[in-house]
């Protein structure tokens, strides 16, 4: 083989060399692809533990995260908060609230439902909470939800039925603060599924409500 031929042939060689080391590196320190989040799912009341979170009587809505609104109703939702002091229409009457609270509705043309929950602005005893627990339990179309696990203490569970419609309610109290959510969907929902959308939404808002850790 003629000297300037070998010459070519080696220094194209010595080319090809770096090239590949370079792709082998590149492919071998590439970063993986990007993963997608994980779809909201929240807590549910059974993996809940109330003993350890302490209420704050004040605003919380705005802490509520958006997407846990969206699970309850299983849909896109349009909320809106009132502080204590305020005359709302969240309260039977028009009257004026002794408490904070939002209310979550589905938006127009889907499914019909409501998410709510509100805490009580003055501070609850102990023994008035022994009270409010009886008397929830006595109010018209409601009945004690059997085997609800705590949600505060003292704590009670409801399932109520008004037309077409079907609710669950927890309440309980968090050091000095009664505090309840509720979530009403359509009577067809499968008991067990609005019990656990309901916990999982009751979650959602004493996590929001809670006081700050550290």
């Amino acid at each position: 083989m003629p000297t300037v031929l070998r010459a070519l042939l080696l220094s194209a060689l010595l080319t090809l060399i770096p090239v590949a080391i370079g792709v082998v590196v590149s492919d071998e320190t590439a970063p993986p692809p990007a993963r997608k989040p994980a779809a909201y799912t929240g807590t549910p009341l059974s993996e809940f533990d109330s003993t350890k979170a302490v209420v704050r009587r004040a605003p919380f809505c705005e802490l509520v995260p958006a997407e846990a609104v969206k699970a309850a109703l299983g849909t896109e939702a349009s909320a809106a908060g009132y502080d204590n002091g305020e005359q709302t229409e969240a309260i039977a009457g028009g009257c004026v609230a002794h408490e904070y609270g939002c209310r979550a509705s589905a938006t127009e043309g889907a499914t019909p439902g409501l998410a709510e929950a509100w805490v009580f602005a003055p501070p609850v005893t102990a023994d008035w909470a022994q009270r409010l627990v009886a008397a929830a339990g006595r109010t018209p179309g409601c009945a004690p939800l059997p085997g609800t696990p705590a949600y505060g203490a003292p704590s009670v569970g409801l399932v109520c039925t008004n037309g077409d419609q079907r609710s669950i309610t927890f309440r309980g109290l968090y050091g000095d603060a009664w505090l309840a959510c509720s979530l009403s969907l359509p009577a067809g929902l499968p008991q067990d599924q609005l019990v656990d959308r309901a916990g999982r939404w009751c979650v959602a808002v004493a996590q929001a409500a809670a006081v700050p850790v550290g």
